[in-house]
């Protein structure tokens, strides 16, 4: 007889290689057949509500490691929610609007000025859907499970009603206004930014140090003296109409080769060592509150430039009294209009000096610094000419520099709720907590919201003009634009002249001629984006305001984050979610940002054509994604084999349960062994922990328990003894269908707690697993931690014998190394233990044997009763000697009684009697 027949060794057709790539578009392809988003929908029809809003991404190019971060993050609470007693809609949306898209079209060839503003925006509409259906199919690659037939996109009409209706509600409330003031200029997008459009990098500049002489010293400064200014920013000279200085700090006028100059106090070493003065005697001390009002005159045009007091002035660098231009910088413009200064720009929309720049006319900006410091220097009034290196604000989609330029631009008025916005803030709920301040700062430091950008592509600003130049924002108009856009798009806006956009027999008291015109900026794509609580949560049944949870990179404390707070609480009072959950930005294995120019760059497409995107989801799992995480080759191998670990699991428990019918051969939690409630007790532990850790996002820990549960409570012990009963035993024999209760428990309940994370495997593991009824484990909720009695005094019990276990593991392997035994059952363990251990052996009634993997085990004495070549470890002295007897050739025990049934000479006693009872058939 071949005994090997009569081994019940695992089966299961559920394949050991995961082959991911291949197997997970099958498996997506039933997803999408059997309608999963809208099945898991129905189920949970009628519980509590949770949403999680999506953040959209833009609408352009590939998806990068950033998007398959988030998405598979947001995956991760969807479908845990949606297994834990809510009701979890997700709906996918994307950002549509903006620049890149224009210069996308651009690069491509078309020709904006060959055609209508209409007929370029409706190529900028046609681009966007190739980029989201092409996005789309990539989020859908990585098992992100959603309404992808019916995402929010931020040009559709519906969308950009809601959005007119959010302006208009913040305008009735007086929160919207007009106004000539500095903002963010980008000659590269000739448009204006806000300040989620900024990133700062270093940048070469040219430091100046410029004389201003004295005109009026109000008789506190004499007239042969001169006031020193720095500036990096020469560029600025022509548009100086005064200097501030700081009320508190203390100045001096110094001599100097026979020349006096005023400078901070504190700044006068710092300055001297810059102009190379040696040895300046100080001639007067004067607070700065006395050099308010003296009159300077401009070096170069003669006008003048008032002296005046400003709070922003500090003694950081430079010289402590701050040339001044209004119309290119925040500071210079709230202390010039506090001053009544005029608010003077002398650069155009690409950057070029206006004609309020004589004799510079026509110079980029950037090549008038250079013109305007010679002709500075030939002034008299350049004392010193350097280069630095500093950080500076660029256009965050052109990558180039940006400037400070007064132009007439709509805003967002942040002081009139700015406290409701603070409020908003401390109400919610921040992971990590960290955010809550960074979001306070923010809003407690910002200037007032530019909302207007001078681009085509973009929701129009539904202003009119009447023919006073007054401009017209009601409800009506609001109302009757909201419903065109609803109806025919924001591109009616653009194909109809302003008297067939107004409300039929609109009139007004500024237009008598009935005469009327539109405003041709857009909104910022910001105030798109950030109005989704509206046009979304408020728009769509299935969703509600405020959001259970928003879910970003951290870089959106400062965009989305921000300006969906703000339009939020402007028009309802209240943040449109209830907590903010962000994460950190993927980098290489280094820890350097990805970028194409140093070939860093992990692309989440080849990472799903390599290893799949279950491993990609995998390695979300195991990195603490609040802060920065690194993803590379290397690091998604190790990610690998603990995939492949778990799949290994997976994969024994369904091949040992074959033949088990959980309906007939299921055993009660009372009529186990202890060693099978320990390892259900264990089950139940991480149950309960797995759970915590989702509702804490703490995926992580999640990704480390599992491992360590599938590692070692089963692998490294129960499944590894267990195998002597589960191969060897009869079907039907107690023991067996013991352990085969413990591995269905455990199998079922692995597979639930993995599914949000491992979504592909646990629903191919699903189909495999015996008497279960659902289609999919997405139909199914999360098992449920319960409470066992007498679970802390057997888990005391059987973690004490765990050490001893690992006492005598240690000792097998010392003589394994020794070569006084092979494997570990050719090994005879005996034991010379203390009164606790002995109390402990003797209360377990399983078979040691079986439990060390051993084929001989006694306690052969007490702890002082050791041989000297014992171990000697805490709980033990243990000795390891060659078991005696033949091998068995069916289960492989060594023991002297082989062959003691004739019938079977190569078997050992029992191996015999289950195949003479039960196999007798086979002979």
């Amino acid at each position: 007889m071949d005994y090997k027949e009569t081994l019940l060794m695992p089966k299961t057709d559920f394949p050991m290689r995961g082959n991911l790539p291949k197997r997970e578009p099958a498996i997506q392809k039933k997803w999408e057949e059997m309608n999963i988003y809208q099945k898991v929908q129905k189920r949970t029809e009628g519980r509590p509500l949770f949403v999680l809003h999506d953040g959209p991404p833009y609408a352009n190019g590939d998806i990068h490691m950033g998007h398959a971060l988030n998405k598979i993050l947001k995956d991760f609470i969807v479908r845990y929610k949606s297994m834990s007693g809510y009701h979890a809609p997700y709906v996918p949306g994307w950002d549509t609007h903006g620049l890149p898209i224009e210069q996308a079209l651009t690069n491509k060839g078309v020709n904006r000025k060959e055609m209508s503003v209409a007929e370029f925006r409706k190529l900028c509409e046609q681009y966007a859907y190739e980029q989201i259906n092409n996005q789309r199919e990539q989020f859908k690659r990585l098992g992100v499970r959603g309404d992808w037939e019916n995402p929010y996109i931020t040009l559709k009409p519906e969308y950009e009603a809601q959005q007119i209706k959010v302006f208009g509600e913040m305008a009735k409330k007086g929160y919207i206004y007009k106004g000539l003031k500095p903002v963010y200029w980008s000659p590269s997008s000739e448009s204006a930014l806000a300040e989620a459009e900024i990133e700062y990098k270093d940048k070469r500049s040219p430091s100046i140090y410029v004389a201003f002489p004295v005109k009026d010293g109000k008789g506190v400064l004499d007239s042969d003296t001169s006031i020193v200014i720095w500036t990096t920013t020469p560029w600025t000279i022509p548009a100086n109409l005064g200097i501030s200085v700081h009320p508190d700090i203390n100045y001096v006028v110094v001599r100097v080769n026979g020349h006096k100059y005023v400078v901070a106090e504190a700044l006068l070493e710092d300055v001297s060592s810059a102009l190379e003065w040696n040895e300046p005697s100080v001639e007067k001390t004067l607070k700065g509150t006395e050099l308010e009002y003296v009159v300077a005159k401009h070096p170069l045009y003669g006008r003048d430039s008032l002296v005046m007091l400003g709070e922003h002035v500090t003694t950081d660098s430079g010289t402590g009294c701050v040339h001044t231009a209004p119309g290119h910088g925040e500071d210079d413009f709230l202390v010039g209009k506090k001053y009544n200064l005029d608010v003077l720009s002398v650069v155009d929309d690409k950057g070029c000096m206006t004609e309020d720049a004589p004799g510079f006319e026509g110079l980029f900006y950037d090549d008038a610094n250079k013109a305007i410091t010679k002709k500075l220097e030939e002034a008299g009034a350049l004392l010193k000419l350097a280069f630095i290196t500093h950080s500076y604000p660029h256009d965050w989609r052109t990558k180039k520099p940006v400037i400070f330029r007064a132009t007439a631009q709509w805003f967002a008025s942040i002081d009139a709720f700015r406290e409701q916005l603070l409020e908003a803030v401390k109400e919610t709920n921040w992971v990590p907590e960290w955010g809550e301040t960074r979001l306070y700062n923010m809003i407690r430091d910002r200037g007032d919201w530019c909302i207007s950008r001078q681009r085509a592509w973009g929701v129009p600003i539904p202003v009119f003009y009447a023919e006073n130049g007054e401009a017209i924002i009601t409800d009506e108009t609001i109302q009757h634009v909201s419903e065109l856009f609803r109806q025919y798009g924001s591109n009616v806006w653009f194909e109809r002249e302003a008297k067939d956009l107004l409300p039929e027999g609109f009139t007004h008291p500024g237009s008598p001629n009935g005469q009327f015109t539109k405003e041709t900026d857009i909104m910022d794509v910001w105030f798109d984006s950030g109005s989704s609580h509206q046009a979304v949560l408020q728009e769509r049944e299935e969703l509600n305001r405020p959001a259970d949870l928003y879910l970003e990179g951290s870089d959106q404390y400062r965009g989305w984050f921000n300006s969906s707070l703000t339009t939020a609480v402007a028009v309802t009072g209240k943040a449109p979610y209830k907590a903010v959950l962000s994460h950190g930005f993927a980098l290489d294995g280094e820890g350097r940002k990805m970028s194409k120019s140093l070939g860093n760059v992990v692309v989440p497409a080849k990472v799903m054509n390599q290893y799949g995107a279950d491993i990609l989801r995998l390695w979300v799992a195991s990195v603490d994604f609040q802060a920065d995480v690194r993803v590379s080759d290397a690091i998604l191998k190790q990610v690998s084999e603990v995939y492949r670990k778990i799949r290994n699991t997976f994969r024994f428990l369904l091949g040992n349960l074959a033949d088990f019918d959980p309906k007939k051969d299921s055993l009660s939690y009372d009529n186990l062994r202890e060693v099978d409630q320990y390892i259900l007790v264990k089950l139940n532990h991480l149950i309960k922990s797995v759970h915590d850790h989702y509702e804490h996002y703490e995926y992580s820990a999640i990704y480390h328990e599992i491992n360590n549960f599938c590692t070692f409570d089963l692998s490294s012990f129960y499944l590894d003894f267990a195998k002597d009963i589960l191969y060897i035993e009869p079907m039907n024999f107690y023991e067996r269908r013991a352990i085969q209760t413990v591995l269905y428990e455990c199998l079922v309940s692995l597979v639930k707690l993995i599914a949000p994370i491992l979504a592909h495997t646990a629903d191919e593991v699903w189909e495999h697993i015996p008497g279960v009824t659902e289609e999919s484990v997405q139909l199914t909720d999360m098992p449920v931690y319960k409470e066992i009695p007498n679970s802390k005094e057997l888990e005391e019990k059987w973690d004490q014998f765990m050490k001893l276990r690992d006492d005598v593991l240690k000792a097998l392997e010392e003589a394994r190394n020794e070569k006084i035994i092979g494997k570990s059952l050719t090994a005879h363990v005996k034991l010379y233990v203390n009164d606790e251990t002995k109390v402990l052996l003797d209360s377990i009634h399983e078979n040691l044997k079986q439990l060390f993997i051993v084929s001989g085990f006694e306690v052969a004495g007490r702890l002082e009763d050791a041989p000297e070549h014992a171990l000697k470890l805490e709980r033990a002295a243990i000795v390891v000697e060659k078991a005696e007897g033949e091998t068995c050739e069916r289960c492989w025990t060594v023991t002297p009684e082989v062959g003691s049934d004739p019938e079977h000479p190569t078997l050992c006693p029992r191996c015999a009697d289950v195949v003479k009872n039960h196999y007798s058939h086979l002979a």
